[in-house]
């Protein structure tokens, strides 16, 4: 196999038990690779790959009676090198970690680990998934359909699969046509087929498939748009391009320098970042990173260990570095008594498995920092006697080291929070903290102690009784707080919220408050203003209610109207609250820090979420189109999406809202919709807009096809496109919506 395929190689493995380990063999099988599977010291099996011409998917057989296997994978996994992953960690010993390197896929998918026949040739491998993934990242969304058309990724390329003289009928071109998610009008399709048909023998062969397979992909919406601006010649002058650019609320200074600009170059803009919904200027970090800590949003995790369920899931080390790739700074771990003195971390009561405390800790320092340089804080729910709290607290300072914040970094000021940027690539420990005037012998209340003793109403408690009815329960220890581990709660003290009314003094801002989402939705309605003003100077945590067995999320749109910084959700659930949380840190570099409005910073605030005043904008959005959604399922043929498009608007209760286009019948492919959606917005600055994709279904509830959710204050005016994303966060690409976007009012 060529130096040149062998470095563009992606690789993924789905639905596999465990974690697959492969071994390779310097072995060329005429373009394939052969390697060896090992899923534990003792399970060994082989397997052959080759490159498809895509570069994005690997053809995979077996070496035993079966099929050849089709395994896609997206642009852009993760590789780390050595050994960086829990499967390597425990089957990769007898391979020199400068031989093995692990490929992370995006979503639930599990890793790939592979070990190298040589380290060069494993720096081989980690060059060419480089060399692939900036070649993929680098491109426009046009290139990417050039590069990539939608025939592709349904298996099929022009001239080869046409039957055996490579040439198709109509009836064979309208089996393509469902394939890739249209059912077009019959008359419509064999007109365009008769004008591909140059031979006029009924029959279309290699470059008239090809051609007409790119008709499908014209916009005759830009096309339209186009023309609105250039007039006759049907090129853009430099003022008409200013003109448009002004329209779309853009400076046209720079771009409209050209000369000229081709119906070619207008569609390659509107398919460009530029383009795009998102305000680009807001893809970096572009906020005040020097206010305290709790003027920030902060992307935060329950069950940071949980890959599943929470009843009897698997805990693994890889959920924390799946959180941290997704902008996460805030994890949880629930430490328990573990054998041979060492502190274990499960969901406690339940049959979830565990891992070692130091192998999270470990986790933390190798990959916290990978995407944001931002601070990160440990959640610590502390079920571990005082000498596993000591070990814990030993394992933080020797693993974490320079990282971990073990004293108030401005001595001036010891009770004020510092600042993100102050905290640039540190590690905060929250947890409970021994009373100045409290002797160490002092019993006091753990984490979930605190959290149960608030939760006492019928719900939690049958929660409760659902614990204690889980097999392998085990009772937990006297809650007392060692010296060495309160020590570590520097600038995040664990403590009680109890009521807000009357109005209490300002708290110490050192000091953390853990709320259950019921209790944080009574302060809220009961103390909403009062709560905002807690908020501005003290840290808010709020976590999921234990009722949920199946670690579903709650919606944290509500906790953040009322400034709580730290709204954790399972991460490993995916579903609209946590698309809401992908689209809340999706600006600002997505270091998972977003500063709050000035509304929830200033400390007379008078904002209460649950009374923000009248309409003071208006949000306007008419759909047009969509391109290449995709199909809902494969092994269907026949089944085409009909597609709708609903926008909702997450905000303060008065602007939550969700209007919907009516649906297209039989066409995924380039349903058009041209229909208008308003809002009225009374507190635009928390508002997130949700553009949603569904399968309309007469009988049942309709199916999702994708999303895309971000802060309207990042919602570029003007005709854009909207690039879907699937349900677990990965690109739909090139599956995009197309709008129009008009924002009045403040």
């Amino acid at each position: 196999m060529g130096s040149i395929l062998a470095e563009s190689w992606i690789l993924s493995q789905q639905g596999a038990s465990s974690s697959p380990f492969y071994e390779w063999r310097a072995q060329d099988l005429g373009g394939c690779l052969q390697g060896r599977v090992i899923r534990s010291r003792t399970w060994h099996k082989e397997r052959f790959y080759r490159l498809q011409e895509d570069g994005l998917s690997v053809w995979f057989q077996r070496r035993i009676r079966r099929a050849p296997s089709q395994h896609i994978c997206e642009p852009g996994p993760a590789v780390r090198e050595g050994h960086q992953s829990e499967g390597l960690r425990r089957f990769g010993g007898a391979f020199a970690p400068a031989r093995c390197l692990t490929i992370a896929f995006k979503g639930r998918r599990k890793n790939l680990d592979l070990a190298a026949p040589t380290a060069e040739e494993a720096q081989r491998w980690v060059r060419g998934l480089a060399k692939l993934r900036a070649r993929l990242d680098a491109m426009n969304q046009r290139e990417r359909l050039d590069q990539y058309p939608p025939w592709k990724s349904v298996g099929w390329a022009p001239g080869v699969e046409g039957g055996q003289d490579s040439k198709m009928s109509f009836k064979e071109i309208k089996s393509l046509l469902l394939m890739v998610n249209v059912d077009m009008n019959d008359m419509y399709a064999y007109r365009l087929f008769k004008e591909c048909d140059r031979s006029n023998n009924e029959r279309l062969e290699g470059p008239e498939i090809e051609e007409f397979l790119r008709r499908l992909l014209k916009r005759p919406e830009l096309e339209e748009i186009f023309h609105r601006y250039s007039g006759e010649d049907r090129v853009l002058s430099a003022p008409e391009l200013l003109e448009f650019l002004e329209d779309q609320g853009e400076d046209g200074a720079t771009l409209a320098r050209h000369e000229l600009m081709t119906l070619d170059g207008f569609m390659m803009y509107l398919l460009s970042p530029e383009g795009a919904a998102l305000d680009p200027a807001h893809t970096g970090v572009f906020q005040d990173m020097n206010q305290p800590l709790a003027h920030y949003f902060i992307s935060s995790s329950h069950n940071t260990y949980l890959t599943d369920s929470q009843i009897g899931g698997p805990s693994s080390t890889e959920a924390y570095v799946r959180a941290f790739a997704q902008g996460c700074r805030c994890v949880e771990l629930d430490c328990w008594e573990g054998p041979g003195g060492e502190p274990v971390i499960y969901h406690g009561h339940t049959l979830t498995s565990k891992i070692l405390f130091r192998d999270v800790v470990q986790a933390v320092r190798d990959h916290a920092f990978t995407l944001s340089p931002y601070p990160v804080i440990l959640s610590l729910e502390n079920h571990c006697g005082l000498e596993q709290q000591a070990t814990m607290a030993r394992h933080l300072r020797s693993i974490l080291g320079d990282m971990l914040v073990t004293q108030v970094l401005d001595s001036q000021n010891p009770e004020e929070l510092p600042s993100p940027e102050q905290l640039k690539g540190r590690v905060l420990v929250k947890g409970k903290k021994l009373p100045a005037a409290r002797s160490d012998e002092g019993r006091i209340l753990s984490d979930r102690e605190e959290e149960e003793e608030e939760e006492d109403d019928e719900e939690e408690a049958g929660a409760a009784e659902q614990r204690r009815r889980t097999p392998g329960r085990r009772v937990s220890q006297a809650k007392q707080i060692s010296p060495e581990l309160s020590a570590l709660a520097v600038y995040c003290g664990a403590t009680r919220l109890r009521t807000l009314r009357p109005a209490p003094p300002p708290p110490p801002p050192g000091q953390v408050s853990s709320l259950s989402e019921r209790k944080a939705k009574k302060l809220i309605r009961e103390a909403g203003n009062s709560f905002v003003r807690h908020n501005v100077h003290q840290l808010t945590r709020v976590y999921p209610l234990g009722l949920r067995m199946n670690s579903a999320n709650y919606s944290p749109q509500e906790m953040w109207n009322s400034g709580c910084q730290l709204v954790a959700l399972n991460f490993q659930t995916p579903g609209y609250e946590m698309d809401l949380n992908a689209g809340r840190f999706l600006i600002n570099g997505q270091c998972g820090y977003v500063l709050k409005p000035a509304c929830l910073r200033q400390p007379d605030t008078t904002f209460d979420p649950e009374c923000p005043g009248p309409p003071r904008t208006t949000l306007t959005i008419q759909v047009l189109t969509a391109q290449q959604l995709p199909k809902l399922n494969a092994e269907k043929p026949n089944s085409i999406v009909d597609p709708l498009v609903r926008i909702e608007i997450h905000g303060v209760t008065s602007d939550c809202a969700r209007k919907e286009t009516n649906y297209v019948l039989n066409n995924g492919f380039n349903p058009r919709w041209g229909q208008t959606l308003q809002f009225q917005l009374r507190a635009p600055e928390l508002a997130l807009v949700r553009f949603v994709v569904e399968d309309y279904d007469t009988t049942s509830p309709n199916d999702f096809v994708g999303q895309f959710t971000l802060p309207l204050n990042s919602l570029k005016q003007g005709y854009r496109h909207i690039h879907l994303l699937s349900k677990d966060g990965a690109s739909l690409s090139p599956a995009t919506l197309f709008v129009h976007i008009c924002i009045q009012g403040s």
